[in-house]
C-alpha cells in the first residue's frame, strides 16, 4: 500500500499561511494602536488623546494594510 496517496492535502502552500499569519499580526498591531485614550473621571472628555493622529489615521491604515496582505496570502498562487 502507498502511503503517499493518504497523505492529505493543504488548501494553500506553507508560504501562503506565514504571510496570512503576518497580515493578521499586523491587523492586531492596528487595534492595539487604536485602543486607549479613556479617561478615569468619567465626567472628563479628552479629545485631544481620543481623536488624536495614532487613533484617526495611524491605526486604520495598518488596519487596512493588514487585510490587503491578507487577501494577498489568499489569492497567491502556489509554484509548483
Amino acid at each position: 500500500m502507498n502511503n503517499e496517496n493518504n497523505k492529505p492535502e493543504f488548501l494553500f502552500d506553507k508560504v501562503n499561511y506565514k504571510i496570512l499569519l503576518v497580515g493578521l499580526a499586523v491587523i492586531g498591531l492596528g487595534f492595539l494602536l487604536m485602543s486607549g485614550g479613556g479617561s478615569e473621571d468619567p465626567n472628563v472628555f479628552n479629545g485631544e488623546e481620543l481623536f488624536s493622529f495614532r487613533r484617526i489615521r495611524l491605526a486604520p491604515t495598518v488596519v487596512l494594510i493588514g487585510f490587503g496582505i491578507t487577501i494577498y496570502s489568499i489569492l497567491k498562487n502556489p509554484k509548483k
